[in-house]
């Protein structure tokens, strides 16, 4: 009987290290692709229970969240698609807009069947998902929303970013994208130079429960993360200690941890 569960212990352990880690944003047994709003958008969907929709950031995919997936998909069904032209899901149109990936994440709950989520936006997918709770509040429980700003001037992103951004700016004003590839990547480039322009006032049309959140050394700044606390009804503040821009990576055991505590029970508004 010893020898046996030996064994069994043995085959399990062996299991588990020739066991192939899971490649997010590369998994088809979780992905699929699903007709929204004119294009075809690349989702994977893990776990079960609440609804939990995950937003990321501009260029990036649903690997951005590879060290979110695991924890909450225990507890959560956790819902992460590739946002439009990026990762895999392709977008031929001219431009974009962040009001149209809002329109594009609230489009894809309904194919979906899913009234409301809860929400992890980072980034530009904290963007998002804060038009998504102006522009479609019934789809939203609580949100939390790291590394997001309102308008994409020195005054929100921090000043050596912004100037950096700017001569990138410059130099795609003196040559030509040649190759699809490179015109993908301009056009996401432009979504963050000449956008958001989100009204302070209309930040009192997030009615759920919102945390927002940002690193203490940020590329969005603090006073502007601060600002957009400050105007939404029922929001709270986390600046995160020693964290950059990556709130979602750098510190992702506390990440999870904090904003699993924050949906199960929202924090009390600090003033």
């Amino acid at each position: 009987m010893v020898i046996c569960c030996l064994l069994q212990v043995f085959s399990y352990a062996s299991y588990c290290q020739n066991a192939k880690p899971i490649k997010y944003g590369k998994n088809a047994a979780a992905g699929k692709y699903y007709k929204i709003r004119g294009i075809k958008i690349y989702c994977e969907i893990y776990g079960s229970g609440r609804p939990l929709l995950m937003l990321h950031g501009n260029g990036g995919s649903i690997k951005n969240f590879e060290d979110n997936i695991p924890y909450f998909s225990k507890e959560y069904k956790v819902i992460v698609p590739d946002s439009r032209a990026q990762g895999k899901t392709k977008d031929r149109h001219d431009s974009i807009s962040f009001e149209m990936l809002a329109d594009d994440a609230a489009a894809l709950l309904d194919t979906l069947h899913i009234h409301s989520a809860y929400v992890i936006g980072w980034s530009d997918g904290g963007i998002s998902g804060l038009l998504l709770a102006m522009r479609h509040p019934e789809k939203v429980i609580r949100l939390a929303a790291s590394g997001a700003n309102l308008w994409p001037d020195s005054t929100a992103i921090q000043t050596d970013t912004w100037k950096k951004d700017y001569k990138t700016y410059k130099l795609l004003n003196i040559r030509v994208a040649r190759t699809r590839g490179q015109r993908n990547r301009e056009k996401l480039f432009m979504l963050d130079w000449f956008q958001p322009h989100i009204l302070l006032s209309a930040l009192q049309n997030v009615k759920c429960p919102s945390l927002i959140i940002a690193g203490d050394h940020d590329v969005i700044t603090v006073e502007h993360t601060t600002l957009i606390y400050k105007n939404i009804p029922q929001a709270n503040l986390w600046i995160v200690p020693n964290s950059g821009h990556g709130t979602i990576s750098e510190h992702s055991g506390e990440f999870n941890k904090t904003v699993d505590a924050f949906f199960n029970n929202p924090f009390n508004r600090r003033s």
